[in-house]
């Protein structure tokens, strides 16, 4: 499908993109298209965007809720002010995006690659953690408030670890 094809279903809202999704899953050996595509705004609670190619995409206050991407790749994709609460960001990579004042409560970001990215005010109370990679990731005014208890004090050490190493780059 191009990739104008996949922009246009997109918009048509998520009931048909998900139908979409199962239905054509076999010719999906390439993951969705949505390279740079500007969604800005867009109404995406609970869809299907498992392992779609969203690198530099707009996503910008988007309503991500509830949203299926696991293994996504979202690297320098705009996300600032989005919800993506009760999100699945499984193995997500967002290396370099930017999450400025995004929320992320209650979000599975299990293995997602947050290196180099802006999680400047970004909320992820209660999100899941576990082998999360922060990596020279932006976390000033961050607020992990009850994320992932079982997983908070490993978080806050590599946080604590990257941000010490960025300031004696700074230095």
């Amino acid at each position: 499908m191009s990739r104008q094809k996949t922009l246009d279903l997109l918009s048509t809202g998520k009931t048909l993109w998900n139908r979409w999704r199962r239905e054509n899953a076999e010719i999906q050996a390439f993951e969705p298209d949505l390279h740079a595509a500007d969604l800005h705004g867009m109404d995406l609670n609970g869809a299907d965007l498992h392992e779609a190619d969203l690198t530099e995409a707009n996503l910008q206050g988007a309503d991500l809720r509830k949203a299926d991407l696991r293994e996504a790749d979202l690297r320098h994709a705009d996300l600032r002010s989005a919800n993506l609460s009760d999100a699945n960001l499984l193995k997500a990579r967002l290396h370099g995006a930017d999450l400025r004042g995004a929320i992320l409560c209650r979000t599975n970001l299990k293995g997602a690659d947050f290196s180099n990215a802006d999680l400047r005010g970004a909320d992820l109370d209660g999100a899941i953690l576990d082998k999360a990679n922060f990596d020279e990731a932006n976390l000033s005014r961050r607020d992990l408030g009850e994320a992932d208890p079982s997983k908070l004090q490993e978080a806050k050490e590599r946080i604590l670890v990257s941000v010490a190493v960025q300031s004696g780059k700074a230095a």
